[in-house]
């Protein structure tokens, strides 16, 4: 067994600054976002083309949601798209103490 050693980087926490993305924060809540829309797609046993429909978006603009090309997307539409699968929305502000690292952005989900 060799004993060489091998490098590594420890990351942010965030694949999206790691890689130098723009908007990092708001990649990952995105990301968080369309995870959630793939877990109600799978819950509901809905095709591709069933998922689009209820969306109102085209089955290519849902593949490539579904396959993390949505840089060009904003929040608010995949918010939009969660309440068309009977999710309920909520969004809390805080304010951010001082002292503290910059204000963040982040995605919290309920279990049910």
């Amino acid at each position: 067994m060799s004993k060489e050693k091998i490098e590594y980087e420890v990351g942010s926490g965030n694949v999206y600054k790691d890689l130098g993305f723009p908007n990092p924060e708001e990649m990952q809540a995105k990301a968080h976002l369309v995870f959630k829309i793939q877990d109600a797609i799978t819950e509901r046993k809905l095709s591709l083309d069933e998922a689009a429909k209820i969306l109102r978006i085209s089955p290519s603009e849902l593949s490539n949601l579904l396959h993390g090309q949505f840089e060009g997307c904003t929040i608010d539409h995949i918010l939009s798209l969660l309440r068309k699968l009977d999710h309920d929305i909520e969004i809390v502000l805080h304010k951010r103490p001082a002292n503290t690292p910059p204000a963040a952005l982040r995605i919290s989900t309920s279990a049910s």
